[in-house]
């Protein structure tokens, strides 16, 4: 996610922080130094770091259960709104994904179970109606947040945990796709009630409502996408007509290629013309030779600026698989191989493009009547 800087590795996982996360920070600590000074803000920051601390663990949750059942996550991600833990696909079983849907909510409860233990085993438990979001003991605090996290999340309502499991078990009545739709209207509903709930009480959750309704209907459009594209090979969708260049081209061939049509990246062959001879040795990224022309003129080759780790589809592949793979990777070309030789490129356009002749195809007057 871009403007987000990398905090470290958790169990084998990324943990970034995006930029916006530290304007919560900011707000938290002015607001609190405005009601109480300079020890009440430090108070609210630690608390918010607390909080964050929760939400890095319920992400753990899904993440750690998904690995069980061999699915990697890319990484985590704190946002002011939360956490967004990315798995590099769903599960296919819609049992597992209840498990990995209910793991996070899982985690908060347990948080809060634990904090309940030890506030009765300390003799510091008070009433709830003592504490608000800004006064009162720390750690009741912190428990009260964690409850209120798991029920949340267990809202059936994309994108929480509630409307993946709502999805799960109508994914074991209907079709997925089918199952999703459902799950992304019900969201959608619930995404009404909390706005105008929150015209007349709290204006928060009209914000809720925006991104539950945006949620929904992000879900609703990558699992039909994923559909449309499941069971066709790369070599159907792949870029047949493009140009490659050698690891000694100057800068000037490169330049002369970008201007002459619109393909962006290059794969770079080694000892072949054209594409179909020679070694796979890179890819050019239009991004590269755009920081080198700014850092170095065209004082460059090839082999100076290209990148020697890439990754690559065969053509056989299916095309939902690939185009995962195009999303998760730090590029918007990849070489198709057939065989060790390269056949073609894959890119966002040309998915794209497949997707809309497949859809106006479907929509002929031809097609209905075959």
């Amino acid at each position: 996610m871009k403007w987000s800087w990398k905090l470290g590795t958790v169990a084998g996982i990324g943990l970034y922080v995006h930029a916006t996360f530290f304007l919560l920070i900011a707000w938290v600590g002015v607001t609190y130094w405005l009601a109480g000074g300079s020890a009440a803000a430090l108070s609210g920051i630690a608390f918010i770091m607390a909080l964050f601390a929760c939400v890095v663990l319920h992400e753990l949750g899904h993440a750690l259960t998904a690995r069980r059942y061999g699915i990697r996550t890319r990484d985590i991600t704190l946002l002011p709104i939360g956490g967004v833990s990315r798995l590099e696909r769903l599960p296919d079983d819609p049992r597992q994904e209840v498990r990995v849907s209910l793991a996070g909510p899982a985690v908060n409860v347990v948080i809060a179970a634990a904090l309940y233990a030890w506030l009765l085993l300390s003799q510091t438990l008070r009433p709830l109606s003592a504490l608000t979001m800004a006064g009162g003991p720390f750690l009741e605090r912190l428990l009260l947040v964690n409850v209120s996290l798991a029920v949340f999340n267990l809202l059936p309502a994309f994108p929480m945990d509630g409307g993946r499991v709502l999805r799960a078990l109508l994914a074991m009545r209907m079709d997925y796709v089918r199952a999703t739709q459902v799950s992304a209207h019900v969201g959608q509903a619930m995404a009404l009630v909390f706005g105008l709930l929150g015209l007349f009480t709290n204006p928060f959750l009209v914000f809720i409502a925006l991104f539950v309704w945006i949620g929904a209907a992000q879900e609703a459009s990558m699992v039909q996408m994923r559909s449309a594209l499941s069971g066709i090979p790369v070599s159907r969708a792949m870029l047949t007509d493009f140009h490659t260049v050698a690891p000694d081209d100057t800068a000037k061939r490169v330049l002369e290629l970008i201007l002459a049509g619109s393909q962006h990246d290059f794969p770079v062959v080694d000892g072949g013309q054209e594409g179909q001879e020679g070694r796979l040795a890179g890819v050019l990224l239009r991004s590269d030779v755009l920081k080198a022309l700014a850092q170095r003129g065209s004082d460059w080759r090839v082999r100076d600026i290209m990148r020697r780790e890439f990754a690559v589809v065969d053509g056989a592949d299916m095309l939902d698989a690939a185009f995962a793979r195009l999303q998760s990777c730090n590029c918007h070309t990849l070489p198709v191989t057939s065989r060790g030789a390269l056949v073609g490129l894959l890119t966002m356009e040309n998915v794209g493009e497949f997707l809309l002749i497949q859809s106006a195809v479907g929509r002929s007057p031809r097609s209905r009547a075959a």
